[in-house]
């Protein structure tokens, strides 16, 4: 009997933390779908990338990422996913080089800050430093 309830309080506890963890997960999932993004900064290398013919020109305004996945990035299209836990996003579009994979700095429901690297297109073996900021709209 003794051998029931200790198997019963392990089974218990076990599901208890799973529940909590997807809780975490929904919470960040929800912050990020629920709010219209609005870029506050896009800076490569510590210097503003966002204005006309600079190299984040394309993620200048809105970012909408849709709970089914799918999603809008400034002018992309695509589809987007959390990995690691929650703690990095990717984003594939058709119009990007390559998919960007960036690790997610902050996700309240007031900013969304994100960091990644992007090989420069003149020496491929320098890796461009990439802030993303955005606003709820």
């Amino acid at each position: 009997m003794k051998n029931l309830v200790l198997l019963f309080i392990i089974i218990l506890s076990g599901l208890i933390l799973i529940t909590c963890k997807k809780e975490d997960e929904s919470e960040r999932f929800r912050l990020l779908t629920t709010t219209v993004w609005v870029s506050d900064s896009l800076l490569a290398d510590g210097i503003d990338a966002g204005g006309p013919g600079e190299m984040l020109e394309k993620f200048k305004g809105e970012a909408k990422f849709d709970p089914d996945g799918t999603g809008n990035f400034g002018i992309y299209k695509g589809t987007w996913t959390f990995l690691y836990d929650d703690t990095q996003i990717k984003i594939n579009s058709d119009s990007l080089l390559i998919p960007l994979t960036a690790q997610i700095e902050e996700l309240t429901r007031f900013s969304l800050k994100i960091n990644t690297g992007f090989p420069d297109l003149i020496n491929p073996q320098i890796s461009i430093k990439i802030r993303m900021t955005f606003k709820p709209k």
